[in-house]
């Protein structure tokens, strides 16, 4: 899979004394001049779809109250949905893994330990990745190839580490802030509202309105004419494209 880059162009005007300035800013934050001489590194945050289709996905980092109860949602609705478990969590919850596993559920890497990936080099983003993969794959014998950052945390060189194995890296379009606790309504009310085709939803598998609200967000999609489905059935084949949205397209 060969994927192409859109390219961004900065133009900056610089004159008399702003450019001794911007010498010393480039010494003091390489960082800041790499970004804009460079082109971006960017996961896929939705896809360009003509057709209504979405993609459902739930975080697993914390606690464990609700899995069933959201599989059995989401069963009952016969929907498959995508799990970015990180690999702590499924070592504790080994059962729960093993349950999303024989319900037909995709489950993904979402790190080890839930660290920030901005901090560690691209070694240790790597050593981590996979070391969540192992952990995964041990209890479902399947390996994940797609990542999801903890935080949606990520710049260049996190992107270009998880690239670098191999691994789509992933975020998403319509976030629920099921995690902000808020109530069911407000959930169905910031979903319903953003979706479109294309779509990356998220949600957390211990959101304390979550098991509510999708429900009637499932209701709502599948009314709407949308086919909800696990994260890597939504992405595109072969050579694509990533806009600065984090859209991806297929290669013309």
């Amino acid at each position: 899979m060969k994927i192409l880059f859109l390219r961004h162009k900065y133009v900056t005007l610089l004159a008399g004394a702003a450019l001794s300035a911007a010498v010393f800013a480039a010494a003091a934050m390489p960082a800041a001049v790499s970004a804009s001489t460079t082109e971006r590194q960017l996961p896929i945050y939705c896809v360009n779809r003509d057709q209504k289709v979405c993609a459902i996905s739930f975080d697993a980092a914390w606690g464990d109250a609700s899995t069933q109860s959201l599989v059995d949602i989401l069963n009952q609705y016969n929907v498959k949905a995508t799990f970015f478990v990180i690999g702590n969590w499924a070592e504790q919850y080994p059962e729960d893994v093993k349950m999303l596993k024989e319900n037909g559920m995709e489950i993904m890497n979402h790190s080890s330990a839930h660290g920030h990936m901005n901090q560690m080099s691209s070694e240790e983003i790597i050593a981590d990745i996979q070391k969540c993969n192992d952990q995964i794959e041990a209890l479902t014998g399947e390996c994940p190839t797609l990542f999801r950052a903890p935080y949606g945390e990520y710049d260049d060189h996190v992107i270009a580490a998880v690239r670098s194995i191999g691994m789509e890296p992933i975020q998403w379009d319509v976030d629920s802030l099921d995690w902000k606790e808020i109530s069911a309504g407000e959930i169905y009310e910031r979903v319903t509202s953003r979706v479109k085709p294309g779509s990356i939803i998220l949600f957390h598998n211990a959101g304390l309105n979550t098991p509510e609200a999708l429900p009637d967000i499932l209701e709502y999609l599948i009314g709407e004419g949308y086919e909800v489905v696990p994260v890597s059935e939504i992405l595109l084949d072969g050579e694509y494209t990533i806009d600065h949205e984090g859209r991806q397209w297929a290669a013309e």
